[in-house]
C-alpha cells in the first residue's frame, strides 16, 4: 500500500508549511499612545486605544498625555461620503 505513504507524507509536508509559512500582517488598529510621567524619570506609555476620548478618559485623574501612536499602520482618514448619483431621465 504505498499509496497510504504518500498520502501521508503529502499531509505531512503540507501541515509544515502551514506552520512556517509566512502569515500575512495585520494593521495595528490603536490610533492613539497614552504617555505617562512618573515622578524618578520613569516614563511609561499605552498605545491601546482607538480612539482619542479611550486615551483622554484613561488618563484623567492620573495625569498625562494622548498623542498619536508611531506603529499606526490603519486608514490615515476615514473614507468621505460617495457622492449621490444622479436620476437619468
Amino acid at each position: 500500500m504505498p499509496w497510504i505513504r504518500i498520502v501521508a507524507i503529502s499531509l505531512a509536508v503540507l501541515a509544515a508549511l502551514a506552520v512556517f509559512a509566512p502569515s500575512s500582517a495585520h494593521a495595528d488598529p490603536y490610533r492613539w499612545c497614552a504617555v505617562y510621567s512618573g515622578t524618578d524619570g520613569g516614563d511609561g506609555a499605552n498605545c491601546g486605544f482607538v480612539t482619542l476620548e479611550q486615551c483622554r478618559a484613561t488618563i484623567s485623574g492620573i495625569g498625562g498625555y494622548c498623542g498619536p501612536n508611531p506603529f499606526y499602520s490603519g486608514p490615515q482618514e476615514k473614507p468621505g461620503r460617495r457622492a449621490r448619483k444622479r436620476d437619468r431621465d
